[in-house]
């Protein structure tokens, strides 16, 4: 019995492998084919990588202010070391966790519409909403695909005339043309945050390097500006509150020390003791307004401190540089997929399409 099924053994093994030599001599019989298939498709991803335009990006690296206490250190360093940080804790809302989805958000992005970007070389100079709606190159299928489209839009403009109302730029109502340059920018600006050192990388990819570190030190600059305005809001209300306070005490001691100076200048030969007991009266009120003004401007001073103190402070450990090499397209990339995606295709069609075909057509 154990014979027998050994012999079983040997005979599949023995058919598998008549299998695969049929089939690796229906490949070499075919290899012209396969061949071909390869050139050609080498020769297709030439074209479709030299058809795509460049595109070049910069990335940046800022290191945020920790302000956490020392007594938390040890906490923050074992949980560093288990991949999750602790910056966030505490009374700021927007903590480097947030800052893809600040810089991702619709009224950052068109913030940005009316930064001055200029070509590599100085061909065009303008504004980024115009740059990224009307100087954008694309792939010539692209181009052929969307004159159908373009011709749409010409004809419309004829018969909607010329005339065009001012338009003032609101967030929360974009036309069509201001919601498609908020999503190409979307896409092109990226922001990462390293759970465990907290360090921000901001990318941007865009088809000049120019422009693309132009842009790249423009978010850099909003974003730190955006979080340095949300953190000393309150330490500026305080200052703007108390310069007030200030200004006030400080009229008010003037007002009083210039009252006592005019009484006293006018009764300087009066020897009456309700002339005296008044001249007190104006004395202690220009004491006391003295004391109040003093008061004040020390907590002046105080808030002044308290919005330097609030202001973050990012180390930027990696600044904006112009990208030498394009990031994108990969050519060998493409040029690889193409030909191993027409090898795989050709060997099927040898070993199962063309006998399938064969199978169908003799069917009918």
């Amino acid at each position: 019995m154990k014979d027998m099924n050994d012999n079983g053994v040997q005979n599949q093994a023995q058919a598998e492998e008549i299998d695969l030599m049929e089939l690796a001599k229906k490949l070499w019989s075919a290899r012209r084919l396969i061949i071909k298939a390869c050139a050609w498709a080498a020769l297709a991803g030439l074209v479709i990588g030299f058809s795509i335009p460049k595109e070049y990006t910069t990335t940046v690296k800022l290191s945020p202010e920790i302000t956490n206490s020392r007594s938390d250190s040890s906490l923050n360093s074992l949980a560093a070391l288990a991949g999750i940080s602790t910056v966030s804790q505490g009374a700021d809302a927007v903590f480097p966790e947030l800052y893809p989805d600040v810089v991702a958000s619709t009224p950052f992005l068109t913030d940005m519409f009316d930064i001055q970007v200029e070509e590599t070389g100085g061909k065009m100079s303008t504004t980024l909403y115009d740059y990224m709606l009307n100087h954008q190159r694309s792939a010539w299928w692209s181009t052929v695909a969307s004159l159908p489209f373009k011709f749409l839009v010409w004809v419309k403009g004829l018969f909607a005339g010329t005339a065009q109302e001012d338009h003032t730029l609101d967030p929360a109502h974009l036309t069509p043309s201001e919601s498609a340059v908020v999503k190409a920018l979307s896409h092109r600006i990226g922001v990462a945050v390293d759970k465990k050192t907290s360090i921000v990388t901001i990318s941007v990819t865009m088809q000049d390097p120019m422009i693309s570190a132009a842009v790249t030190d423009a978010v850099m600059r909003n974003l730190q500006r955006y979080i340095t305005d949300y953190r000393t809001n309150k330490s500026r209300n305080d200052l703007e509150f108390t310069q007030k306070l200030y200004d006030e005490s400080k009229q008010q001691y003037y007002d009083a020390q210039q009252a006592y100076a005019s009484y006293v200048d006018q009764n300087q030969n009066i020897v009456r003791h309700s002339v005296r007991t008044e001249q007190e009266r104006l004395q202690n009120e220009m004491d006391l307004a003295y004391s109040l003004y003093n008061q004040m401007s020390a907590q002046l001073q105080m808030a002044k401190a308290k919005v330097q103190e609030s202001t973050p402070v990012y180390a930027v450990v990696q600044p904006a540089t112009v990208p030498l090499k394009a990031s994108k397209p990969s050519k060998t990339m493409i040029l690889a997929a193409c030909i191993f995606l027409a090898a795989v295709g050709a060997c099927a069609w040898v070993l199962f399409g063309k006998e399938t075909l064969e199978r169908f057509r003799a069917e009918e």
